[in-house]
């Protein structure tokens, strides 16, 4: 899997800004890139690729209780 597909969509953070995106319910966690802008849903932070969600078992339930860290910013 490309690295270029583990992305991400934040509403202030910088383009290329990379995060560490951990689900808490399975505690598996994948690093991303923010490359875009939202989500624009109330109570929603982050917008992950398809590719990012398989890596930390989200795909199915479309959502999930997340923590995130600044790993690398522009």
């Amino acid at each position: 899997m490309s690295s270029r597909n583990l992305t991400a969509a934040h509403r202030s953070l910088a383009f290329g800004t990379r995060l560490r995106v951990t689900n808490k319910h399975n505690g598996r966690s994948v690093v991303v890139r923010i490359n875009d802008r939202g989500p624009f849903i109330h109570g929603r932070v982050l917008d992950l690729s398809r590719a990012a969600a398989q890596n930390i078992g989200m795909v199915a339930s479309g959502t999930a209780k997340i923590c995130y860290e600044v790993v690398a910013s522009k």
